[in-house]
C-alpha cells in the first residue's frame, strides 16, 4: 500500500469540490502524488535538487553524513568528469567548460561551440563532488549527455536557455556566448503559472518567490520532508508545462541518464541501496518508460560526432551565473549569504575539497544511519503554514546602517534618518508580503524606496549597493595547477617581471630593455599576448612595436587575473603562444574571404612577433596568390602601403629581397596594368583606389623593370584608359605627365581652359581632387598641384568655392592625410614667409619677373672674383637650365668694402694678430 493514499483521497475530494469537471484537475492532483510515490519507491535513492539552492545544499550535507553512499550518480555532462579533480586548485565559483573549434558533424558557421557548467559552494552538486573526491572508497559518476550531444539535440540556431535580454548583459562576459548546463533547473515553463504565483505571492520575480515559499520552509525541514516536497514541485512544474521540443530533450536526457546508470551498475556490480542519484527535481518526477532500474525499455545512445572537444576550467561569477540562466540580479549573491547563515544556525559543517584555500582536513564521519521507511510527510507540510522566523533586529539594523554608509561613500546625501526609514519600511514590506522577518529582497526594495533619487550620483545605484552589502559579486579564480599548459607557460615566462599576475587587480609592468636585457623575452611575449587576447587584457602604456622600431623602455597594464577565461581558452588552441599565433595567422591568410592586404598584414605580424623566415615566406607566397586572384582594386591603397613598408624593412635588414617580395612586385605590376583601363571606367572603383594602383606602378617601377617587367605594358594600359569622371581624368593626366606623354605646360593649358569654360567651372573642384590623389604616384606634380589650388581659390566663384571647401578638407583628412604635409611644405617654399612681402610677390607660374625694390648689387668677395674670372662654367650651367642674363662687375674693388675701411682706420688689431701668427710660426 502506498503511504500517500490518504493524501491522494484528500486531493481528489478537493478536485471534485472545486473543479468544473471531474477529470482534468483530479488527474493532475492524483498524478502529483503518483509521481512522488514512484520516485520514493525506486530501489536506488533519488535526491532531487534545485540549482544554487542553499536548502538543497544543506539537505545534501545532512544526507551524505547519514547515508554515506559508495556511488554517487550526478546529473552533469559525462565528458566533464576529468575536470572535477582540478576543482581543488580553484576558488569558487568556477565553470567546467567544453570547447570546440575543429567541428566535424556540425555546420562550420556554428563554431566555436562552448558548454559551461558553473559550480558554486552553496550548491548540492559541489557538496556531492567534495564528499566523493576526498574519499577513495566513493565513486562519482557523471551520467548526463555529453557536450557533443548537447549540440546534437539542439534545434538549428537555438540555445539551451533561449535568447533573452538578460543574457546580453555585460555581466555574462565571463561565460561569453557559451551554452549553460545546470543541475536542477526548476522553474515553471508555463508562463501563466509563473505569473499567477508571483502575483499572489506579492513578489517581483521568481527568485524571490522561491526564497519565500520553498527555501525558507525547507531550510529547517527533515530529509524526508525535503525530498517529498521537491519531487512534488518538480512534478507540478512538469505537468503544467506545454509539450514541445524542450520537453522532448528533457525526456531524452532522462532516458540517457537511466541508461548510463544501468550500464555502470551492471559493469561495477554496485549495490543500488549504496548508491545516490542526484538530479533536478524536474527529472526526479520523470514519467519516461526507461525510469527506474527495473525498466527494460531500450534506448539507443547516438554516437558522438568527430568534433574534437577540449576541456578546462574558467572563472565564473555570481552575476555571470545570473545572466547565463536568466535569474534576478543579486539572487545568487543572496543565496550565498543565506547558505552562510544557514550553516551557522544549523551548525552543520559542509564538505570542502582538500587543497582549496581555507579547507580543513576531511573529518571522520559517524556510522551511517539506515534509511527509514517512507512515510507521508507531505500531508503535514501542506496542511499547516510554515514556521516563520522572528524579526532579527540586530541583523536588520546592521544592514540599514551599512547601506547608509555605502550610499554616502557613493555620493548619496543619506543620513541616520534614512537608516531609520529603511528599517521601518523593510518591516512594513515584509508584513505586506506575509513575512514576519524581512528578507534581503524586502530590505533591497526598502532601501531603493528611501534612498534612491531621481539621478544616480555615482557609478552604482542603491540596488547595486545592496547587492554589494549582502555579499557582492563573488568572482572565482582558476588555480595555476588547473590551467592548461599554455596558461602556465605564460605565467612562468612572465615571472621575471616580479608581479602577481593571478590577482584580479591591475598590474603595472615597467620594463627597461636597455638596463635589463633579460626582460626582452617578457616584452616579446607581452606583444604576442596583446595581439591574441581581447583588448584591454594586455595594454601598452609606453612603447610601440613596428617594422624597424624597437622601444628602449616599455610600460604595460596587465589584467591577466581578471581575464583568465580568455587566457585559458587560448590554451585550447595550442601548447605555446607562438604555436597559437602561427595557427591564427595561417588561418587568417587561408580564409576564403582573405585578400592580398590581409595576407601582407599577416606577413608583417609574423616578422614582428615570430621572426620565422620559413613561415614568413609561406605567408608571402600566399599573398602573391591572393593578389593574382583578386578581381577588384578595393584594397589597392592598403596593398601599396603595406608592400612599401615591407620592402623598406627588407632593404634595411637583408642583403637581398625575399623571393616572394620579388614575385609580389612582378605580379602586382602585371595585375594592376591589366586592371587599370577597367578601373578607370568602373564606377565602384574610387579615385583613391585608382591613385593607389598608379602609385604601385610608378613607385615600384624601377624594381619591377629590374625583375623583367616591360614598361610598354604600363604605357599601353595608360593609353587604353578613357575615364569619364573629372577626378579620374585628372589622375590620367598625372600619369601621362609621368610617362612623358603630356608636358607640364600642356597640363597648365588644360587647366586654364577648364577655368575659362563656365560650363566646366562647377566641376573643377573634382579635377583638383584627382590631382591631389595623383601625388601618390607622381610626387613631382606637387608644385603644379599647389599652383592649381591657388588658381582655384583665386578664380572660382563663391557659389562654387565655398560649398567645395568642406569637401576638400574632408577628402584630405580621409583619403590623403599623408599627402597634406607634402602640399604644406611646397606651399611654404612657394609663398612668401611674411606679410610685408605679399604685396610685391609674383606667383612663379605667372611668367612675370618681380620688380626689385632696390637695384641689385653684384656679389663681392673671393668667390665672386673666382667666378667672374672664369665665367665659362656658369655660362654652361645657365645655358643648360635655360637662364638668360649678363655678368655684372663686383660692387667694390678687391679688398674694399666696409670691412676694409674699418681695418684701415684701426690697424692695431690686425697688426697684433699678424704678430701672433708670425710668433707661432
Amino acid at each position: 500500500m502506498s503511504p500517500f493514499g490518504a493524501l491522494r483521497e484528500q486531493l481528489l475530494d478537493a478536485a471534485a469540490a472545486f473543479a468544473d469537471g471531474p477529470d482534468a484537475l483530479s488527474g493532475i492532483l492524483s498524478g502529483l502524488v503518483d509521481d512522488v510515490d514512484r520516485a520514493l519507491r525506486e530501489d536506488m535513492e533519488i535526491f532531487p535538487v534545485c540549482h544554487h539552492s542553499p536548502a538543497s545544499a544543506l539537505a545534501m550535507v545532512r544526507r551524505l553524513r547519514e547515508k554515506q553512499p559508495k556511488v554517487i550518480y550526478l546529473e552533469l555532462c559525462e565528458d566533464l568528469q576529468p575536470l572535477l579533480t582540478e576543482l581543488r586548485n580553484c576558488r569558487l565559483p568556477v565553470a567546467l567548460q567544453a570547447f570546440a573549434t575543429d567541428l566535424d558533424g556540425f555546420p562550420p558557421e556554428s563554431g566555436p561551440l562552448s558548454v559551461v557548467a558553473p559550480i558554486t559552494e552553496a550548491s548540492a552538486e559541489y557538496q556531492a563532488i567534495a564528499y566523493a573526491l576526498d574519499r577513495p572508497d566513493v565513486e562519482l559518476v557523471l551520467v548526463d549527455r555529453s557536450a557533443d550531444h548537447v549540440f546534437q539535440w539542439l534545434p538549428q540556431g537555438a540555445s539551451e536557455q533561449g535568447e533573452s535580454e538578460e543574457e546580453q548583459r555585460e555581466d555574462a562576459a565571463l561565460h561569453g556566448d557559451s551554452v549553460g548546463v545546470e543541475i536542477g533547473d526548476l522553474r515553471p515553463r508555463f508562463a501563466e503559472l509563473e505569473e499567477h504565483l508571483l502575483h499572489h505571492g506579492k513578489v517581483r520575480h521568481w527568485s524571490e518567490w522561491w526564497d519565500q515559499y520553498v527555501e525558507q520552509p525547507l531550510a529547517g525541514a527533515d530529509y524526508e520532508t525535503y525530498r517529498q516536497v521537491m519531487v512534488l514541485i518538480g512534478s507540478l512544474f512538469r505537468r503544467l508545462r506545454p509539450d514541445g521540443a524542450q520537453l522532448d530533450r528533457d525526456e531524452d536526457r532522462e532516458r540517457y541518464m537511466w541508461a548510463r546508470m544501468r550500464e555502470h551498475l551492471a559493469a561495477s556490480g554496485a549495490d543500488p541501496s549504496q548508491c545516490l542519484y542526484v538530479c533536478g527535481a524536474f527529472h526526479a518526477a520523470s514519467r519516461v518508460e526507461q525510469f527506474g532500474l527495473a525498466s527494460e525499455a531500450p534506448f539507443e545512445i547516438t554516437p558522438r560526432t568527430g568534433t574534437r572537444w577540449l576541456y578546462g576550467l574558467i572563472p565564473s561569477s555570481q552575476s555571470a551565473i545570473e545572466a547565463q540562466f536568466g535569474l534576478a540580479s543579486g539572487s545568487v549573491s543572496i543565496a550565498a549569504a543565506t547558505w552562510t547563515k544557514a550553516l551557522s544556525r544549523s551548525r552543520v559543517k559542509p564538505f570542502e575539497l582538500a587543497g582549496q584555500k581555507k579547507s580543513a582536513k576531511p573529518a571522520r564521519l559517524p556510522a551511517p544511519v539506515p534509511q527509514a521507511e517512507v512515510t507521508d510527510k507531505l500531508t503535514g507540510f501542506l496542511s499547516k503554514p510554515p514556521t516563520l522566523d522572528g524579526l532579527d533586529e540586530a541583523e536588520l539594523l546592521g544592514w540599514c546602517v551599512d547601506i547608509v554608509r555605502l550610499a554616502r561613500k557613493n555620493g548619496y546625501l543619506s543620513s541616520t534618518a534614512d537608516a531609520i526609514a529603511v528599517f521601518e519600511t523593510s518591516i512594513l514590506l515584509a508584513g505586506m508580503r506575509g513575512r514576519a522577518r524581512p528578507t534581503p529582497y524586502d530590505f533591497q526594495d526598502a532601501a531603493v524606496t528611501c534612498i534612491e533619487k531621481d539621478a544616480v550620483p555615482g557609478r552604482r545605484d542603491v540596488r547595486r549597493l545592496c547587492e554589494i552589502l549582502l555579499g557582492g559579486d563573488r568572482i572565482g579564480q582558476v588555480g595555476y595547477d588547473a590551467m592548461p599548459p599554455l596558461a602556465r607557460d605564460v605565467y612562468d615566462r612572465l615571472e621575471p617581471l616580479g608581479l602577481d599576475l593571478q590577482k584580479r587587480t591591475l598590474q603595472r609592468a615597467l620594463i627597461d630593455l636597455q638596463a635589463n636585457p633579460d626582460l626582452v623575452p617578457c616584452s616579446q611575449l607581452l606583444w604576442m599576448l596583446r595581439f591574441l587576447l581581447p583588448d584591454g587584457t594586455v595594454r601598452p602604456i609606453m612603447g610601440s612595436r613596428s617594422l624597424g622600431e624597437r622601444a628602449i623602455q616599455e610600460s604595460w597594464d596587465l589584467w591577466l587575473g581578471r581575464d583568465q577565461r580568455a587566457l585559458i581558452e587560448l590554451g585550447y588552441e595550442g601548447v605555446t603562444v607562438e604555436q597559437v599565433l602561427e595557427q591564427r595567422l595561417r588561418k587568417i591568410v587561408w580564409d576564403p574571404k582573405a585578400t592580398a592586404s590581409v595576407a601582407l598584414d599577416a606577413v608583417e605580424n609574423a616578422i614582428l612577433y615570430l621572426g620565422s623566415r620559413r613561415f614568413t615566406d609561406e605567408l608571402g607566397a600566399r599573398a602573391v596568390d591572393l593578389l593574382a586572384a583578386e578581381r577588384t582594386v578595393d584594397d589597392a591603397p592598403e596593398v601599396l602601403r603595406r608592400i612599401r613598408r615591407l620592402l623598406a624593412h627588407y632593404r634595411a635588414t637583408e642583403p637581398v629581397l625575399p623571393a616572394w617580395c620579388e614575385a609580389f612586385v612582378k605580379q602586382g605590376y602585371a595585375h594592376y596594368c591589366t586592371m587599370l583601363p577597367t578601373a578607370f571606367l568602373d564606377e565602384e572603383a574610387g579615385v583613391r583606389q585608382v591613385g593607389a594602383m598608379l602609385g604601385f606602378l610608378f613607385s615600384l617601377e624601377s624594381l619591377a623593370l629590374s625583375l623583367g617587367c616591360d614598361r610598354a605594358q604600363l604605357e599601353i594600359a595608360v593609353q587604353q584608359s578613357h575615364p569619364e569622371t573629372p577626378a579620374k581624368v585628372a589622375l590620367l593626366w598625372g600619369a601621362q605627365s609621368q610617362l612623358g606623354l603630356v608636358s607640364k605646360a600642356d597640363l597648365r593649358a588644360r587647366c586654364e581652359e577648364l577655368l575659362d569654360n563656365p560650363l566646366v567651372v562647377p566641376s573643377f573642384p573634382l579635377y583638383i581632387t584627382g590631382f591631389v590623389q595623383s601625388l601618390e604616384s607622381v610626387p613631382s606634380l606637387t608644385p603644379f598641384v599647389v599652383e592649381v589650388l591657388s588658381k582655384a581659390f583665386a578664380r572660382l566663384p563663391d557659389n562654387v568655392l565655398l560649398p567645395w571647401l568642406p569637401k576638400l578638407i574632408t577628402m584630405l583628412r580621409k583619403d590623403a592625410a599623408e599627402l597634406v604635409p607634402v602640399l604644406v611644405r611646397e606651399a611654404g617654399r612657394t609663398f612668401p614667409a611674411g606679410l610685408a612681402a605679399v604685396d610685391a610677390w609674383v606667383p612663379p607660374w605667372s611668367g612675370q619677373a618681380a620688380q626689385p625694390s632696390a637695384p641689385a648689387l653684384a656679389p663681392s668677395g673671393p668667390v665672386a672674383e673666382l667666378l667672374a674670372g672664369h665665367p665659362a662654367t656658369l655660362d654652361a650651367v645657365a645655358a643648360l637650365l635655360g637662364c638668360e642674363g649678363e655678368w655684372r662687375q663686383p660692387s667694390s674693388p678687391p679688398g674694399g668694402g666696409p670691412a676694409a675701411d674699418l681695418l684701415t682706420r684701426h690697424p692695431d688689431t690686425a697688426d697684433a694678430v699678424a704678430t701672433l701668427l708670425l710668433s707661432g710660426a
